[in-house]
């Protein structure tokens, strides 16, 4: 591999000087940050690449924010639920929060600002039947129904940002770092303080070339326990961007006044995986305005210093969400994310006006993973060769690392492996940016967040785990570095609009009730005449796991008669079901070995067939768990669930081409070995032989006309050929 240099990020730090320089010149480097915790000497400022400087907006300023804590940042918190055994119920809100994260907010009245709830009725109690003991953080609520269960919603005070917290924490900072208080720029003084700080702050880094805003305003909602532990945590929530100013201003902007309970949403605080109300979704319209307006203003003194600003996509980017409608507004010029796999990438890599985008890869360089007896190549290796699939279709324009980067020098084996990743990054990019690579379809994954959250539907934070997602989120990985084009849907905007006419299958996955799977929206008739429609005139449509469940009408699956199939859920059990018998070969298990079961997840139970016309493809435990129905001219396919896989992308892939009815064009740029992808670039006469996995691979190779040679590839090796 032939020694390249840039569109690499390096992270420094102070007394590292030669080793900087040094790292500087292997992995290619022509960019150096600072990060959370560290600091840039001045000779490294001087080295031949660009500086970073990052840069806290609304945190880090203490000197200012302890004259104006009535102008922190805010909330809304529920107590813990709290049963009445008498007329009388003494409700301690504050139990299972930390108070060096949060504090009451009494500066508002909270007889305006706060509600109790009676849970078993639903009902709100007057404010005439409660009052707070400001002394010991209490609600006390007269005239009580005896056994029913009450929860406070109230406001707090954030007196310690949580990102800082958690670094704070894992780094043992203790008391010689300050806790930085967070302070919210819709308060006047705070809004005047930052614009006047970044003006004085860029002049007094004249060495600065980019501004990293990390990021604006609002911090996503991350809350924690009395422990010191994570109590709650959404990476896409706006409840943390609450004020009694921002709800004053949406109520003029709006028409009309929002509850605590829009905020609380009796506990659940309107995660992404929540149907959206039309509050809700109105609240984060209104944000996303005023934080586009406000962060353009920042971004427009970064430009009159002569210096570039760039927002990494992380901590406080409420309001900042990449693929709404008021992100081009803000005029960054780049924006950075970190890189948990596939999905994250194209997530980045995706984001439209923008001049170039870069990736944060893991592992990040602190103590919790660079350690003594640990070998952090085997993160950075997973990490690449995920991401390097999605690389492949839509690369980022940078990469990086960051943390203590005397961390990672301790480890010679990672240094050595980084600088392979470094100079292949920049051999992909040479040859794969601008080029748009071949395609054999188009998707569109139907979901109620639609294009707002591309790339992010079953998606918790940079690809973390969660025991009730990663059977769906294995689909957005499959197809991220996969030969189709992918869009995201909303369902109002297919009942708007109806399918695009140029998406070939629609995807909807996801669990009963939730976002993804859609909940009741399936109540209305014209979303279910506009997909019934698309698939009867020869689209097609992959359900997985609950797909249109809304029980109504005498069905749970609202598309069974699409997908050939429905959920028993105890109603029926006294209709017999006589179709049992799985296909013994098909078009989407062609690939899997004779008996092989394919890995369904967390799965899906009670599952049957709905006639003799339904297709089975995997039946056992008396149910059906994977499924393929003609509707019309079209298709339906179901899966009981889709982790991410070598072989479930395969049987992705398989599925998402019968349904289309395009078998025939499944050998199209193709590697019968399914460790094996191929990605073709016709604009640039190439093709790239992609070996996804750390052994050696055989295969057949099939160029788009369906001639094909064998292969063999090395661990991990591309390799290019000439169309």
């Amino acid at each position: 591999m032939a020694k390249s240099k840039g569109r690499l990020t390096l992270p420094s730090e102070r007394n590292f000087l030669a080793q900087t320089q040094e790292l500087l010149d292997r992995w290619g480097a022509d960019a150096i940050r600072d990060s959370d915790g560290t600091k840039l000497e001045e000779a490294v400022k001087d080295l031949d690449a660009s500086i970073y400087t990052t840069y806290f907006v609304a945190r880090n300023h203490n000197d200012f924010i302890k004259d104006h804590m009535e102008e922190c940042q805010q909330l809304y918190l529920m107590s813990s639920f709290h049963t009445a055994s008498e007329e009388s119920l003494a409700i301690d809100f504050m139990q299972g929060y930390y108070r060096e994260q949060v504090v009451p907010d009494y500066h508002h009245d909270p007889k305006e600002w706060w509600e109790v709830i009676n849970r078993t009725t639903g009902q709100v109690v007057p404010t005439s039947q409660w009052q707070v003991d400001q002394e010991r953080d209490l609600v006390i609520v007269e005239g009580a129904e005896p056994f029913h269960e009450y929860t406070v919603s109230f406001l707090v005070y954030k007196i310690w940002d949580p990102t800082q917290m958690y670094n704070h924490i894992t780094n043992n900072w203790g008391d010689s770092v300050a806790h930085d208080i967070p302070f919210d720029v819709r308060q006047p003084h705070s809004n005047r303080f930052m614009s006047d700080y970044l003006r004085r702050w860029c002049q007094e880094n004249p060495k600065t070339d980019v501004v990293r805003f990390t990021t604006f305003f609002y911090h996503f909602t991350l809350v924690f326990n009395d422990k010191a532990k994570e109590k709650f945590v959404d990476w896409f929530g706006y409840g943390a961007s609450v004020s009694p100013a921002a709800i004053l201003a949406f109520q003029e902007a709006k028409g009309y006044r929002l509850r605590p309970e829009d905020f609380v949403d009796q506990g659940y605080y309107n995660t992404a995986f929540r149907v959206p109300s039309k509050a809700y979704l109105d609240y984060v319209d209104f944000q996303s305005h005023f934080v586009a307006q406000e962060a353009k203003k920042l971004v427009d003194i970064v430009h009159e210093a002569g210096k570039e600003a760039m927002m990494f996509l992380g901590d406080n980017w409420i309001g900042t969400e990449p693929y709404g409608p008021y992100f081009k507004d803000i005029g960054l010029d780049a924006v950075v994310g970190s890189v948990g796999g596939g999905a994250t990438l194209r997530m980045i890599a995706d984001i439209p006006h923008v001049k170039y985008t870069e990736g944060r890869f893991l592992p990040y360089f602190f103590p919790d993973t660079f350690y003594e007896g640990n070998d952090p190549t085997i993160e950075a290796n997973e990490n690449w060769l995920t991401a390097r699939r999605a690389i492949m279709r839509k690369p980022v324009d940078r990469i990086g690392y960051g943390g203590y980067l005397s961390l990672a020098y301790k480890f010679p084996k990672f240094v050595s492996y980084i600088e392979e990743v470094a100079d292949e990054f920049r051999d992909i990019y040479a040859i794969v940016k601008d080029t748009k690579p071949y395609v054999g379809l188009k998707v569109g994954i139907l979901n109620a967040w639609g294009a707002l959250r591309t790339w992010q539907t079953h998606m918790v934070a940079h690809a973390l785990h969660y025991k009730q997602i990663y059977s769906y989120l294995g689909i957005l990985e499959a197809l991220s570095g996969a030969a189709v084009e992918v869009v995201f849907l909303s369902f109002d905007q297919v009942i708007a609009d109806g399918v695009p006419a140029d998406v070939d299958v629609l995807i909807n996955a996801g669990d009963a009730g939730t976002a993804f799977s859609g909940g009741q929206h399936w109540a209305r008739p014209e979303l279910l005449s506009a997909i019934r429609r698309f698939v009867y005139q020869g689209g097609g449509l992959v359900g997985v796991g609950e797909p249109s469940a809304h029980l109504q009408n005498g069905r749970f699956f609202q598309l069974a008669e699409i997908l050939g199939v429905d959920k028993e859920l105890g109603f029926s059990l006294s209709t017999d079901k006589y179709f049992t018998q799985a296909q013994g070969s098909h078009f989407i298990t062609a690939d899997l070995e004779a008996g092989q079961v394919p890995d369904f997840g967390e799965s899906m139970h009670n599952l049957y067939a709905l006639s003799e016309e339904t297709e089975i493809l995997e039946y056992s435990n008396g149910e059906v768990h994977m499924a393929a129905h003609d509707y019309g001219q079209g298709r339906g396919v179901y899966l009981a669930g889709l982790p991410y896989s070598i072989d479930n992308t395969r049987l992705l892939m398989r599925a998402l081409y019968y349904a289309a009815h395009k078998e025939a064009d499944f050998n199209k740029w193709h590697s019968s070995n399914p460790a094996v992808e191929v990605h073709a670039y016709p604009a640039k006469g190439k093709y790239a032989i992609v070996n996804n996995t750390a052994e050696p691979q055989v295969t057949t190779v099939y160029d788009g006309q369906g001639i094909s040679h064998e292969v063999s590839l090395a661990a991990s090796e591309i390799r290019w050929e000439e169309i």
